[in-house]
């Protein structure tokens, strides 16, 4: 379980700020308090598909779904995060593992088609706003088919 909780803060951090290099993001875990060297931050960057963008003249990480493509290893952490998903007219709540709220919520962020007005992350839920009942009934049916 640290490595997935590792791996949510990471995608969390990149999403939040520019980080530009492998000992930047493992100055931030640890002063997140994870215990990491730059070995493992670089095989949790290989692991989660993040990528190198140029940002404003700058390099910084991003993960691929920021680019609407699901890495397999985004997707794992996905089902391995998601506890149960419940749609009541045009809200959908999304139950996570401690942790995998931020991560669960930013590829909800990246589904395409535009149904999801917004979502709200916590620590362990997610409330996904769609544009109508019956979108929040398929997104919380797309939803659930990504678990596999």
């Amino acid at each position: 379980m640290a490595r997935n909780s590792r791996q949510f803060k990471i995608l969390e951090l990149i999403a939040s700020k520019p980080i530009e290099t492998q000992e930047e993001l493992a100055e931030e875990l640890m002063s997140l308090g994870f215990n990491v060297t730059q070995a493992t931050v670089s095989r949790d960057i290989k692991e989660l598909g993040l990528v190198k963008i140029n940002d404003k003249g700058r390099q910084r990480y991003a993960a691929e779904s920021a680019n609407k493509h699901y890495s397999s290893n985004i997707a794992n952490i996905y089902k391995n995060a998601v506890l149960s998903i419940t749609s009541a007219q045009n809200l959908i709540v999304i139950k996570t593992v401690p942790g995998g709220a931020s991560t669960v919520g930013m590829n909800i962020d990246a589904l395409e088609g535009g149904d999801v007005l917004g979502c709200v992350a916590g620590d362990d839920t997610v409330l996904a706003v769609a544009r109508t009942n019956k979108a929040a009934e398929e997104i919380a049916n797309r939803l659930r088919e990504m678990l596999g």
